[in-house]
């Protein structure tokens, strides 16, 4: 048997010239992604809101819905939740950092995924032996409870949150001059400084770097993942759970995987985004925050890593963006996304697996159609 016989996907394979022209737009295109704060393009800034701040939201938006994305894209598991994971692992550096201890920052990191992990294994136990509406109802229930418990809870300082986070670690090694413009004219503006690696108070442009640096990590970690055994056993249970059961793929132990890749990528997000903020406490963990990550993921296309990233970036920055139409902003979100719910249910960029799958049933119909009119 000849080898493109034996391996049906060797024959699609991208020329050598194709993979090294795309690994160069990837570099360009993370080159402009951390100059970006520094460019501050009139275009895409935001004159209401401080552009590096918002920056930093939308990065810890990509984050999370990259892990989201594990696992609703992946493996098809509908979780409302997912803001409870965000919560323990902001919660985690929070109470171990400041309210009950002193540990090291890293250190602090390394728990937080730990812990955000092991509570995604705990849920998903129990609960994923039940599908659809049910999982969807108890992932939800999740998320609600991580709230009321650090809201009701004297250990987490209840509603008064926890202050005095500790932030990441600085390394001033040198100092950048972001840019300022008088229309299309560039100046470098003399009287503002960003210190590489300073992480204080005030600049958000170092913890965006920071968290644009554990995003492409991830994206590496999760090409790999997709690519494996492991995300074969994902799309099979995701297509066709009986199917697959029948085909000996153990799928209660791909989706637990599943679910616990989610929380460690969650908790990281939420560790990082506690960081910043230097104080948490249980009002920004609501239900509605994770209605706006799985928007996200379902805008750009759920399955596809990158439509994950366009998703966050559409759910984030552009209500910043047009902060200053006060109210009526919001009326253009929910515009936007009913128009795209119409004429783009699929997602913006949605996975080949759903193109194909729509090109399928064009076929069939047209092909029902010429039968019917034979």
């Amino acid at each position: 048997m000849s080898t493109a016989a034996a391996n049906p996907t060797a024959g699609r394979r991208r020329p050598a010239s194709s993979r090294g022209l795309r690994a160069a737009l990837l570099v360009v295109l993370a080159l402009f992604l951390y100059a970006l704060p520094l460019l501050n393009l009139p275009i895409i800034s935001t004159p209401a809101s401080d552009f590096r701040a918002v920056l930093f939201t939308v990065a810890s938006y990509a984050l999370v819905a990259l892990g989201l994305n594990i696992v609703l894209g992946y493996a098809g598991l509908l979780d409302l939740g997912y803001v409870g994971f965000y919560a323990i692992g902001a919660y985690t550096v929070g109470v171990f950092g400041s309210l009950h201890g002193t540990l090291p920052f890293w250190l602090l990191i390394v728990l937080a995924v730990c812990i955000s992990t092991a509570s995604g294994l705990l849920l998903g136990a129990p609960t994923l032996r039940v599908r659809g509406d049910y999982l969807a109802i108890v992932t939800l229930g999740f998320g609600e409870i991580i709230r009321l418990v650090a809201l009701n809870s004297e250990w987490l300082n209840g509603a008064r949150g926890i202050q005095g986070v500790p932030r990441p670690p600085s390394v001033e090694l040198f100092e950048v001059n972001p840019l300022t413009w008088d229309g299309f004219t560039a100046y470098v503006d003399l009287g503002e400084t960003s210190v590489f690696m300073k992480f204080g108070l005030l600049d958000a442009t170092p913890y965006y770097w920071l968290v644009l640096t554990v995003i492409i990590l991830v994206l590496f970690g999760d090409v790999l993942l997709q690519r494996s055994r492991v995300g074969r056993a994902w799309e099979a249970t995701r297509e066709d759970e009986e199917a697959a059961e029948l085909n000996g793929v153990p799928t209660f132990r791909f989706k637990l995987l599943a679910f616990a890749m989610g929380a460690f990528i969650g908790g990281l997000s939420g560790a990082l985004f506690a960081a910043r903020q230097g104080s948490i406490n249980p009002e920004p963990f609501v239900i509605q925050l994770s209605m706006l990550f799985l928007a996200a993921v379902v805008i750009g296309g759920q399955g596809n890593r990158w439509g994950a990233l366009v998703g966050a970036v559409v759910v984030a920055y552009l209500p910043e963006r047009f902060r200053e139409a006060a109210e009526f902003r919001v009326l253009i979100f929910g515009v936007a996304l009913l128009l795209l719910a119409n004429f783009r249910p699929q997602g913006l960029l949605p996975p080949r697996r759903a193109k194909r799958a729509k090109a399928a049933s064009e076929q069939i119909a047209q092909l029902e159609e010429g039968a019917a009119r034979g």
